[in-house]
């Protein structure tokens, strides 16, 4: 983790284009799953290393991360070499080497049986943040007092125009219309706001099916989001406090002292 008064114009903008990595199981930023370790910037050269909650974390999602932190902090101007270091992972050696040397996933564990095409495993999880980010933009736009029919009807354009007070809400907006383009499923002012991911568009009578699934696919999400993380904070030792009271890694760590009697 970092405190960004203390970076380099260098080191925040590396900060800065690592939070557009994602733990492709959860959708949510590596960085703030508090997956980056560290950041050295020593001229041109840029050096991230991560690591994951448990040393048998699926392979190919390690290797999608490697691969999305090399390819993010790429695109920085002044940046020529990338090296990623994925820290305490049962095949970080072989991961290691093949992404920072550009070979695929097949390649680096071509003596394993993890070894593959990741086109599939991709799409699926391109589907689920998706779906993801559309539940979150729909259900601020029911706050806002929009109903299933205005919404059925909702054009890119009537998106664009929308502007939400709340952060979260905003953040969620550009991330929605950001994978809307990825996927090619919306690009004129006049397209459905709320395709599902292969296209259809959303339906006033269709409305609390779509709704339905959306949240089953977040609940699903933010529980595996919730498990990495208390997963990563008992494997490291890092406890979080809330509030100043006890959290369930600290009863998992035996880190609770005992009542005094008058407690």
């Amino acid at each position: 983790m970092h405190a960004s008064e203390s970076l380099t114009a260098r080191e925040r903008a590396v900060w800065q284009r690592l939070d557009r990595v994602t733990d492709p199981e959860l959708d949510e930023p590596l960085t703030d799953l508090g997956f980056v370790e560290a950041v050295r910037v020593e001229k041109e050269t840029v050096t991230v290393s991560f690591r994951l909650p448990t040393y048998w974390c699926s392979p190919n999602f390690a290797f999608l991360m490697a691969e999305g932190i090399r390819r993010e902090v790429a695109v920085l101007p002044w940046v020529r070499t990338v090296r990623v270091h994925l820290e305490d992972h049962m095949c970080a050696e072989e991961m290691n080497a093949a992404v920072n040397d550009g070979r695929s996933f097949a390649e680096a564990l071509a003596l394993r049986e993890e070894g593959g095409d990741l086109a599939e495993v991709r799409e699926i999880f391109h589907r689920k943040a998706f779906q993801r980010r559309q539940e979150s933009v729909l259900v601020a736009l029911r706050a806002l007092g929009h109903g299933p029919a205005e919404l059925a009807a909702f054009t890119l354009g009537a998106l664009d125009r929308i502007r939400f007070e709340d952060p979260e809400a905003r953040r969620q907006q550009g991330r929605y219309r950001e994978i809307l383009g990825e996927r090619g499923l919306a690009e004129a002012p006049g397209d459905p706001a709320f395709p599902d991911p292969d296209g259809v568009p959303l339906t006033e009578a269709g409305f609390k099916e779509r709704m339905s699934a959306l949240r089953a696919v977040r609940i699903n999400m933010e529980f595996g989001g919730a498990l990495c993380r208390g997963l990563k904070q008992s494997r490291y030792k890092e406890v979080v406090s809330v509030d100043g009271e006890p959290t369930l890694v600290d009863f998992m760590l035996d880190r609770v002292p005992p009542r005094s009697a008058a407690g």
